[in-house]
């Protein structure tokens, strides 16, 4: 079964809200087995309107409406829906009792602009709300299509979804499943992952691959379709396995889960605390790691020198180094991290040091990142050029860090693929 969302609401098209209620029916119609393939936006206005419903109604088996049911004059889903579908609107006298009364409840004069609400396309059904005063409509087509029209106000369309959507697209299309599971990669860019997966791209079709990246990471998705969630699961073990064993210790998550919540579970498996010291960076790496409740188990502080004379007072960092080798060098971030150990007392610490931009800085281009990492008889250093503005390469550097805190604590070795040079002391 192929069904396609379809927001209305000029305020989406002009960016004043996100789009969630489209993100959480396809998720919510994906664990039903039921095959979400387009999503529109609309304004309101009635014949663009009833054209992407002809649209949808063209290439999909079920069309999910929300937004426009209101009782203001810009709210005309239904005269585009009626549009659509070559039907008139009819007034209810079942809806419009229930309005009367749930403004009665209110202790409130109901507007009789507020009667627009009781309009259904003819043969049409209406379901009454829990919350608001929008009904769902519900329109089946000559073709067989349906056509289901809910609130756009989330919690509204949720309980319509629930109670009345779900239930019927479970009984027409009986016992199904559409199963993702996400496996997170570092340190490998999308287009290389690519490469190493192409045939298995290629070649799969239940379950797919597709790649989703951003944020310093690579997400693998995998999703396959079955009649339960446990057949679903078990198309998708194998592929996993071999997705695992070809990109290997650049996988730090088979989740959802942040770097840095995996990290700080590694943390506190192995009972030891973690400290930062922080320059490009300006505390990121440590938001993210106290980010967590129980964080204070593991992570113990950090110290944001962004000046030299920070950077040497504070950390200790030498004024041999800051000469000789300059404040963006793995000499500086190694100084740095033994510094944050010293200060913080513990058992590791990582450091980054770099030029965010957009202009050089101590004689390294933009985008250049050096991060640092010291524990009990191990320094490491590494140097690499981050893609991307400002914020992006100190996502890239944050990112950086925490696979570097990673791999030691799993005992990896550090990999090369991110930037020109690695360092390893001690």
């Amino acid at each position: 079964m192929r069904a396609e969302i379809v927001g209305v609401g000029t305020e989406l098209l002009l960016g004043q809200i996100a789009n969630s209620n489209a993100q959480w029916m396809s998720q919510r119609l994906a664990e039903i087995g039921v095959d979400v393939t387009h999503h529109q936006v609309v304004g309101d206005n009635v014949e663009r309107i009833a054209d992407s419903l002809r649209l949808a109604m063209s290439r999909a088996d079920v069309v999910l409406i929300t937004g426009g049911l209101g009782p203001t004059q810009d709210d005309v889903t239904r005269e585009g829906l009626s549009a659509a579908l070559g039907l008139l609107l009819e007034r209810r006298p079942e809806i419009e009792s229930f309005l009367r009364a749930r403004f009665e409840a209110f202790g409130r004069e109901m507007p009789l602009i507020n009667l627009q609400q009781a309009d259904v396309p003819a043969g049409g059904r209406f379901v009454l709300p829990q919350r608001g005063t929008a009904p769902a409509l519900a329109v089946q087509t000559p073709g067989g299509r349906r056509v289901y029209a809910m609130a756009g106000v989330p919690a509204e369309m949720r309980e319509m979804m629930e109670s009345l959507v779900i239930p019927e697209l479970v009984a027409l299309s009986g016992p199904s499943a559409i199963v993702s599971r996400v496996m997170k990669t570092t340190g490998l860019s999308e287009s290389k992952i690519a490469e190493l997966l192409d045939d298995l791209f290629q070649s799969s079709a239940n379950p797919t691959v597709a790649y989703l990246a951003g944020g310093g990471e690579v997400r693998v998705r995998l999703t396959a379709k079955a009649t339960t969630a446990v057949e679903a699961e078990a198309l998708i073990d194998p592929v996993a396995d071999e997705v695992a064993r070809r990109l290997g210790t650049y996988v730090f998550a088979e989740s959802d889960a942040p770097i840095e919540v995996v990290v700080s579970k590694l943390l506190r498996s192995a009972g030891m605390t973690v400290a930062c010291a922080e320059s490009l960076t300006g505390g990121g790496l440590a938001a993210r790691l106290s980010r967590e409740p129980g964080s204070s188990d593991v992570f113990v502080g950090s110290a944001v020198c962004y000046t030299e004379q920070a950077k040497r007072e504070v950390l200790g960092v030498s004024e041999r180094t800051l000469a000789e080798e300059g404040v963006v060098s793995e000499a500086c971030a190694l100084e740095m991290a033994r510094g944050a150990r010293r200060i913080f007392d513990s058992d590791v610490a990582v450091a980054l040091t770099g030029v965010a931009g957009p202009d050089p800085h101590g004689g390294r281009d933009p985008g250049t990142v050096c991060a640092g990492l010291a524990a009990d008889g191990v320094d490491r250093a590494r140097t690499f050029r981050a893609p991307g503005d400002r914020d992006a390469v100190r996502r890239w550097a944050e990112q950086a860090a925490l696979d570097m805190l990673r791999r030691h604590l799993e005992g990896l070795p550090q990999p090369s693929t991110l930037g020109p040079s690695t360092r390893v002391e001690g």
